[in-house]
């Protein structure tokens, strides 16, 4: 009640007797064996550890019936890592099999959210997000509450996961994708009808994302992407700067129609969750990174491309940040240009071979699905 400051990360919010229960008991001694894994994204053991049961003539100020969901988030500024947030939220919801829409979603902080992001959770609400700043100094009695999986969780399915090696091709977050994708109407313009037209087969979009950031520009994109341009007239280039804030259901319908995704190492690199099922990332160059966007892409079950011969990149300098010191995400780069169209290239067969699979299965798939509601007239 006499929080000013945002919350976000504060372990001390819920004192003892602030978080109380009907018919529920504390499993304390497991609670305390889990005490090694208490940091605000990775548990929720500060809030339950003082759980009590209520007294049985407790008053309730606000009574919320609708089912609950009570969500720390990561960084609402950041694609990446509020990313964790909505992957955990849709593994939580799967746990839980509650699908329906028709349910509150609360923000653990008392400040209104926002982000460019927040198109996402109507994936996941019909109802508006709430926030803990329209319940100061009540008591909140919910009927029906989730604490989900946090973003930062040990062993989590994006943050702080260990890859097991040759482990790809997620079916959680191929179903993700499926889920997002429609839940916010995001259509893929190439689909069975363009494909049987063998003028469109040859054609590949490629989008290459550009930076308007202090650090990692490419300071020869216009070269680059020229030389796309010039090396076939099916390459459909386009450069975009998801950096202007750009609404994000825009950048969406980019990302869902890119076959090639080009770019720095960078959280806009997230939008491999929401490319096509045959589609390639190009991770220009990783800035010693190299699992990060890797990782998520073979989570996906797309293509990884990175730059490979170091002597054909050319840095500013050796990157240096005025707080956080020498790296070399803290520069810009120059790429030699023939090194760059062999590895997109690289991409492109990719994608033909990929795509190529991809619409030969659907047109099986719907032979068979024909020939069995023939099967049930008949019969």
């Amino acid at each position: 009640m006499k929080l000013n400051e945002p919350m976000r990360y504060k372990d001390d919010i819920l004192d003892s007797g602030a978080f109380c229960g009907f018919d529920c008991e504390l499993k304390q001694a497991a609670l305390l064996s889990q005490s090694a894994h208490k940091s605000a994204l990775q548990s929720w053991f500060n809030e339950i550890q003082h759980f009590t049961l209520c007294p049985k003539n407790y008053k309730c100020d606000i009574e919320i019936s609708k089912p609950t969901f009570i969500v720390k988030l990561d960084a609402t500024v950041n694609m990446y890592h509020h990313f964790c947030d909505f992957i955990n939220l849709y593994l939580t919801l799967h746990l839980n099999n509650s699908f329906s829409m028709d349910n509150n979603i609360l923000i653990w902080d008392i400040f209104p959210y926002k982000s460019n992001f927040g198109l996402t959770w109507k994936a996941f609400t019909q109802n508006p997000i709430l926030d803990l700043s329209k319940f100061k100094g009540k008591h909140v009695c919910f009927k029906d509450v989730v604490f989900p999986l946090l973003p930062r969780m040990i062993f989590g399915m994006y943050y702080n996961m260990p890859l097991i090696p040759g482990c790809q091709k997620s079916g959680v977050f191929h179903a993700f994708n499926r889920h997002i994708l429609y839940k916010l109407k995001i259509k893929q313009e190439y689909n069975l009808e363009n494909h049987t037209d063998p003028e469109n087969r040859k054609l590949i979009r490629i989008t290459f994302l550009s930076r308007s950031t202090q650090y990692r520009r490419v300071l020869n994109e216009d070269e680059l992407i020229a030389i796309l341009r010039r090396k076939s007239r099916h390459f459909k280039v386009t450069k975009v700067d998801f950096n202007h804030r750009m609404p994000f259901e825009e950048q969406l319908k980019i990302t869902q129609n890119s076959d090639i995704l080009i770019g720095m190492h960078g959280a806009g690199l997230t939008h491999v969750l929401f490319q096509p099922d045959w589609g390639v990332l190009f991770e220009l160059y990783n800035c010693e990174d190299p699992n990060c966007y890797k990782d998520l892409t073979r989570l996906r079950g797309l293509k990884y491309i990175t730059w490979e011969n170091n002597d054909k990149v050319y840095p500013e300098d050796k990157g240096h940040h005025p707080e956080l010191g020498a790296h070399l995400k803290f520069t810009n780069y120059r790429f030699e240009e023939t090194e760059f169209l062999n590895l997109v290239m690289k991409g492109v067969k990719h994608v033909k071979v990929k795509r190529n699979e991809f619409f030969d299965k659907l047109i099986e798939k719907n032979k068979k699905d024909k020939k069995q509601t023939i099967i049930k007239d008949e019969l």
